[in-house]
């Protein structure tokens, strides 16, 4: 993607962006690929097609960066338990676990969200570890000023949290 195009508008065919392998902490049942479509250094946000593998599995997580919203273009999303098809839409505030996410027969979801990356680190918490629950934000619609600091990130002040390494 060429960072340095004008920034008053932008059109792309996802046909014509390579869908690379995308490594997603603790998911399972095979090999994730991702199309980045538009990403926006300046503002943090980023608008891709993430492709799920059939029977495959990203466990219940969080983003502390902002909001994340799914759109799904093709195949099947089982949204913590609820199954979805093409034209579902679902958004997440920052902060709010959601997920699990899985797939039975693969899926296609177009996917915008903040994206606060730092070394091919990105905001990725898991709120469940090995089937169980994790630490994960207070319940009832967390939001991301009701977050603790992460410790990982490189300035706790902004909340511009990497994935937690523990």
């Amino acid at each position: 993607m060429d960072e340095t195009m004008d920034p008053a508008g932008l059109m792309v065919d996802a046909k014509d962006i390579e869908a690379v392998p995308f490594e997603i902490p603790g998911a399972t049942g095979g090999s994730f690929l991702i199309q980045i479509l538009n990403q926006d250094v300046a503002r943090g946000v980023v608008t891709t097609i993430v492709h799920l593998p059939a029977g495959s599995r990203i466990p219940a997580h969080f983003h502390r960066g902002g909001p994340e919203m799914h759109y799904i273009l093709e195949g099947d999303l089982i949204e913590a338990g609820e199954a979805l098809g093409p034209g579902a839409f679902l958004t997440h505030a920052a902060g709010t676990v959601h997920g699990p996410h899985e797939s039975q027969g693969g899926a296609k979801v177009l996917t915008v969200q903040q994206w606060q990356s730092h070394d091919g680190q990105f905001d990725f918490h898991a709120a469940e570890e090995q089937g169980r629950p994790a630490a994960a934000p207070p319940p009832g619609g967390t939001a991301a000023a009701a977050l603790p600091p992460d410790p990982t990130a490189p300035n706790p002040d902004t909340r511009d949290a990497e994935q937690a390494t523990g």
